[in-house]
């Protein structure tokens, strides 16, 4: 007699769902960080560029926006880039929530097995 200790609950069936959503998510995370998006501030004074799970790639400064002698005109870009960071980071999050949304939903499904019940 072989009593399943778990119930009615398939363990192959379910490691087998767990591998293809850690599958899908590790594609998913892969996509992400090969996509950019870019924030931008001030017009296109300052234009910060990240991945999609938020990695600085570049920051464009445009030329004669900014005098490098001047503390005041450089505390002001600083300002700015960390605006233009906000600016892209905020779309890439909702990048990264559109593309690990149906993925982390499973977690969400009371019908799911995958569901913690925390």
């Amino acid at each position: 007699m072989t009593d399943n200790p778990f119930g009615g609950l398939d363990l192959n069936a379910l490691l087998g769902q767990a591998q293809q959503m850690q599958e899908q998510l590790a594609s998913a995370q892969a996509q992400l960080a090969e996509t950019t998006v870019d924030g931008t501030v001030a017009g296109g004074a300052v234009t910060v560029t990240v991945n999609g799970v938020g990695e600085l790639q570049r920051v464009d400064i445009k030329a004669g926006e900014f005098d490098g002698s001047d503390a005041d005109s450089l505390s002001d870009l600083s300002d700015l880039i960390v605006a233009a960071y906000r600016d892209a980071k905020q779309q890439a999050d909702a990048l990264a929530g559109q593309s690990l949304g149906p993925i982390a939903g499973a977690f969400d499904d009371p019908d799911s097995p995958f569901k913690l019940g925390f």
